[in-house]
């Protein structure tokens, strides 16, 4: 709530201004048309049709089978295709606290077969926990010692939560897999051997995996990986199309299955209204010394010009990942994944890392060899990393612990979050490469790059032609990733004030440092009713937004993009933020005819002895046929209005001196000496 708090004192000054001056009081997307891209190919067959293939699912239900029996409806759907003698499937359950059906035990780890003879449980082990590292050992090693098999696939089912959180969320224990789980349950039943590794692909089906440091942690692994960027919708893969492929082809190599699970995937989402933010990407690891050696290539070049001039490296750099496509949400509100593509920053920051951008892109592109994306994805190259977004010291730390994550990006954001580089590493930025240990612990103390404090109350003045502008210099500039602007509703009548969120929608021009308001006095409304909007990505084709609300008496966050070219709001679907584990949620829900919705702001009242904002239920309604979203008129009133200055460790802002705009009979007057 810091973030409110400090939106409290200045609205005060403002209400006691209004009392002494006598001042008075889109369609839903499903209805549209949609489009999913992919990086075209043409695999052709790399086996022979009598090849033997096993399959190992690590299904671990957690939550998204109790709750919604998601795990079910996959293994059901996994039952539906009729195998070949030479394809099986081996599996195991567990991790959830309720199996949705009448075969898996929800008290024991099961392992079960699924072959021409149909399905057949194998065993029923001892519960064990399956986030932890020994569970997923004992289950590859088992698969090893059993199963012979031409070609091996292992398929994760389950949430995921990018590279420093990892993958597979016990229900029961709250344990997950780390990255370094990953690598070490693998590399206990099989030698790593990157010509000729032991599995042919290797899939998640979760959310936010496929990011540099998965595929390098399956170094010598896989041929491929299969995994998303973004967040999975809850229906995941569709295993009755992949698998029945599979099966009609088993001289298909695991390039071509991964081109069929994504197809298949994004059909699936297509068919269930939710393809609109799905990704999925096919990675083929036999580019991985390449796209290596570029990836640590940027960081260095990134860590150079960071020694000579952090503050107005850091400040660029993060201007680059904040309009970059990333995926989670990344605000304050939904939480923070810290996932962006590499591409896209890449290309956001060629200016400042003329050297090796280009070559990133390059070597992504080419390691990247197929895609499937929705129209809202489609700027991202298929390859994901991790960029410090929260300024989190916590997450910061399980990322420098990942044994694959490149030593240049751990330094660089170690030194972005705490403000020093280790003395050690000063030394080797004139050379090719940083061949030296990482730190993986905080520094004794936190040295702070952006005082962006200097910029609180910052002096806002009108122009000739009455709007409201901040001049900032290029040391101020320095200070920031990102400007924003702030607005609430006051009513000395109705005795309440009510924040409406936060926007980019102002005018803004970072040659000459001057940021002027854009406020017209409309803003966004869900069938006419006004709601909190928090905006998650900014980029030059459209915005994304999420707006707290209740649905149907469950609290979650309505996902909503903005199309600059159309000046219309799509309704993307409903879906909760991340969990206290960091993982996603992946049931996107979409708002259907009849539903309830409760529009949730954050507020307080004036004669009371409030001290600080908190979450107000204000509207509840029900929606009909065609629910929308769109910019509507604000209404007479009083309304205040000030920048956010974000740093590029976004949890550190700063805000402008207050304006007050008072809106009588359709007309804005604008305030700025209200201070």
């Amino acid at each position: 709530m810091q973030k409110f708090r400090r939106l409290l004192m200045p609205v005060i000054f403002l209400l006691a201004a209004l009392l002494v001056t006598g001042c008075g009081g889109g369609d839903d997307k499903s209805a549209g048309v949609t489009k999913s891209t992919s990086k075209s190919a043409n695999f052709t067959d790399t086996y022979k049709a009598d090849d033997t293939w096993l399959i190992q699912w690590y299904l671990c239900g957690t939550d998204l089978e109790t709750g919604s029996g998601a795990a079910s409806a996959d293994l059901q759907e996994l039952l539906e295709v009729k195998l070949p003698a030479n394809v099986k499937f081996l599996i195991q359950t567990g991790g959830t606290n309720q199996w949705q059906n009448n075969v898996v035990s929800s008290s024991a780890v099961e392992r079960f077969i699924y072959t021409s003879d149909g399905l057949q449980r194998l065993d029923t082990l001892q519960d064990a926990d399956m986030g932890d590292v020994n569970t997923l050992a004992d289950f590859v090693r088992y698969g090893k010692d059993n199963y012979t098999a031409d070609h091996r696939v292992f398929v994760f089912w389950d949430h995921g939560g990018g590279s420093a959180v990892g993958i597979c969320l016990d229900e029961r224990t709250g344990h997950m897999l780390s990255l370094n789980d990953v690598r070490n349950a693998f590399t206990a039943a099989y030698e790593p051997n990157a010509e000729n590794p032991p599995f042919e692909l290797i899939g998640f089906d979760a959310c936010l995996m496929a990011t540099y440091d998965t595929v390098n942690t399956l170094d010598g692994l896989t041929r491929y990986v299969t995994a998303s960027e973004e967040v999975e919708p809850g229906i995941g893969w569709n295993y009755t199309g992949w698998v029945s492929a599979l099966a009609e082809n088993p001289a298909m190599g695991g390039a071509k299955l991964g081109q069929v699970i994504c197809d298949t995937y994004m059909e699936a989402c297509e068919s269930y209204w939710v393809e609109d933010t799905a990704t999925l990407s096919v990675i083929d690891l036999a580019k991985l010394p390449y796209l290596r050696n570029a990836y640590e290539s940027f960081g260095l070049e990134a860590l150079r010009a960071a020694h000579k001039n952090p503050k107005n490296f850091f400040a660029k750099f993060g201007r680059g990942a904040v309009q970059a496509e990333n995926y989670g949400g990344n605000t304050r509100k939904t939480g923070y994944t810290n996932m962006v593509d590499i591409v896209d920053l890449a290309k956001g920051n060629k200016s400042i890392l003329p050297n090796t951008s280009d070559k990133l892109i390059g070597a992504v592109e080419d390691a990247v060899i197929y895609k499937v994306n929705g129209e809202y994805r489609n700027r991202g190259g298929g390859l994901s990393s991790f960029y410090s977004y929260s300024g989190d010291e916590e997450t910061l730390v399980a990322y420098l612990n990942q044994d694959a994550a490149p030593i240049p990006q751990k330094i660089l954001y170690y030194y972005l979050i705490y403000g020093e580089i280790p003395s050690d590493v000063v030394p080797l930025l004139d050379g090719d490469s940083l061949v030296t240990p990482a730190p993986t612990t905080p520094p004794p103390q936190r040295q702070e790059i952006f005082q962006i404090s200097q910029l609180e109350d910052f002096e806002v003045q009108l122009d000739k032609d009455g709007n409201a502008f901040v001049q900032l210099n290029q040391d101020q500039m320095d200070l920031l990733s990102s400007i924003h602007c702030q607005l609430v509703y006051m009513s000395v009548e109705d005795d309440i004030i009510l924040y409406l969120g936060s926007d980019s929608d102002i005018n803004a021009d970072w040659d000459s440092g001057r940021f002027t308001d854009n406020f017209r006095g409309v803003w966004p409304m869900l069938d006419g009713h006004p709601v909190y909007v928090e905006i998650t990505e900014e980029n030059d084709g459209y915005n994304l937004y999420s707006i707290p609300i209740k649905l149907n008496g469950v609290e979650c966050n309505l996902q909503v993009a903005y199309v600059y070219a159309e000046e219309k709001y799509y309704i993307l679907g409903a879906r909760k933020g991340l969990d206290s584990h960091g993982m996603s949620s992946r049931e996107l829900l979409k708002l259907r005819a009849g539903d309830e919705i409760t529009t949730l702001h954050y507020g307080m009242t004036i004669s009371g002895e409030d001290s600080d904002f908190t979450q107000v239920e204000v509207d509840t309604f029900t929606i009909g046929e065609n629910p929308e979203i769109k910019d509507e008129s604000l209404g007479d009133g009083n309304y205040g209005y000030c920048f956010e200055f974000v740093s590029p460790t976004a949890e550190e802002s700063a805000l402008s001196n207050f304006i007050l705009f008072t809106i009588n009979n359709g007309e804005i007057t604008t305030d700025v000496s209200v201070q």
